[in-house]
């Protein structure tokens, strides 16, 4: 029997790597990549789960599905970090650096 390869297996780790390395980015195109990965991951684990001896990738799968899950959460992290950072020092002192230092001040105690 000749095995193939999972149709979304490449693209599930792509997207899983890009989650991470994006969560950067104001944490929401890690969030986007990484719920596109666990779609096209379970898409793929149940051609697998139908016939395992038939596909010869389920690891790159796999490894994509838990990077995708951990870019969601580090970008989670990173929208909470955002909305703490604009509720605790405001927005109107992310565009104007002297306001920032007056509130980085006054959050000091100085």
């Amino acid at each position: 029997m000749d095995q193939q390869k999972l149709p979304n297996a490449t693209a599930v780790l792509v997207l899983g790597i890009l989650s991470i390395v994006t969560c950067c980015c104001y944490g929401i195109p890690g969030i986007i990549a990484g719920i596109i990965g666990l779609v096209l991951y379970k898409k793929d684990n149940a051609l697998y789960v139908q016939n395992p001896g038939m596909y010869s990738n389920y690891n790159n799968l796999n490894t994509g599905r838990i990077l995708s899950i951990i870019g969601i959460v580090l970008s989670v992290l990173a929208v909470i970090y955002f909305i703490f950072v604009i509720t605790v020092v405001g927005a109107d002192a992310l565009s104007d650096p002297e306001l920032m230092q007056e509130r980085i001040r006054e959050l000091q105690g100085r």
